[in-house]
């Protein structure tokens, strides 16, 4: 059995292991990855503070939120 992640836009299941994933990965599809992009661009993700990238708590935070969203 493989390994599985969510699309972040969607939430279908994408495969984790490199030979399965799409081109899009973390997304499902292309259209989920512009999906994503578009929300950026619109200001509907922001970033509340700047993140070091030796702040790895910061970093586990917001990408556990990330798997909650949907």
């Amino acid at each position: 059995m493989s390994r599985l992640s969510l699309c972040p836009v969607c939430r279908k299941a994408v495969a984790l292991p490199a030979e399965l994933r799409p081109e899009s990965f973390p997304f499902c599809t292309e259209r989920c990855r512009l999906v994503d992009l578009g929300k950026w661009f619109d200001g509907d993700y922001v970033l509340a503070e700047p993140i070091s990238p030796d702040n790895h708590e910061a970093i586990e935070e917001v990408l556990a939120a990330r798997q909650g969203e949907g």
